[in-house]
């Protein structure tokens, strides 16, 4: 085990364990951003590894149940605890589909992976990805949902996600897009035009 990429890992778990505590206390704009605190550790963990040399097979299991923790079980259960929770079973089933869905998603890309394929796209929506669309819902409407057809939307967020975790649109990877090769000057503007529309 190497030490360095292993304590960003382990951040990353931190953040899905407290978010969960904090969702189960009804605190969910403090919630929330766990999960956004994750997926910045998540990121740095491999390229951490990458650039120190010290990636292993064990820090790919790991990095997996941590993500499992942080994109699969904490964002279901800031789900359940914000919005799913007047669904009674309904809520129960949806967020249990989407913690599968991530299991699944990140079981589907370590065997890729060890394949060899095309690494310029991920098969089905990345978990970080799919695990932000509840968590910048539920922080931007921190309020909980109490009546059954208010939360009934709810649904969608957390389905939505779920079912691009596991199908098989092919998302661009942006692991693999080099930043120091030279580009026109029309890029530069176009990223100024996109900023712009913010």
């Amino acid at each position: 085990m190497y030490l360095l990429p292993s304590l960003f890992t382990l951040g990353n778990m931190f953040c899905g364990y407290a978010c969960v505590v904090y969702a189960m206390r009804g605190e969910f704009e403090t919630a929330a951003p766990f999960i956004g605190f994750a997926i910045v550790l998540d990121m740095l963990d491999g390229r951490i590894a990458r650039l120190t040399g010290t990636a292993s097979d064990f820090g790919v299991q790991f990095d997996s149940l941590a993500d499992v923790i942080s994109f699969g079980i904490a964002p279901a259960i800031l789900s359940f605890s914000w919005g799913l929770q007047p669904l009674g079973r309904l809520g129960w089933a949806a967020g249990f589909l989407f913690v599968t869905a991530a299991a699944m998603r990140l079981a589907r890309f370590n065997l890729q992976a060890a394949g060899g394929g095309d690494k310029r796209y991920f098969v089905g929506m990345p978990s970080p990805a799919a695990a932000a669309v509840p968590a910048a819902t539920v922080y931007a409407y921190p309020w909980a949902f109490y009546d059954y057809r208010e939360a009934l939307p709810v649904l969608a967020m957390v389905l939505v996600p779920a079912m691009l975790m596991v199908s098989t649109i092919r998302f661009r990877s942006f692991k693999t897009i080099d930043l120091q090769a030279r580009r026109p000057y029309r890029v530069l503007l176009l990223i100024a035009a996109a900023y712009m529309r913010r």
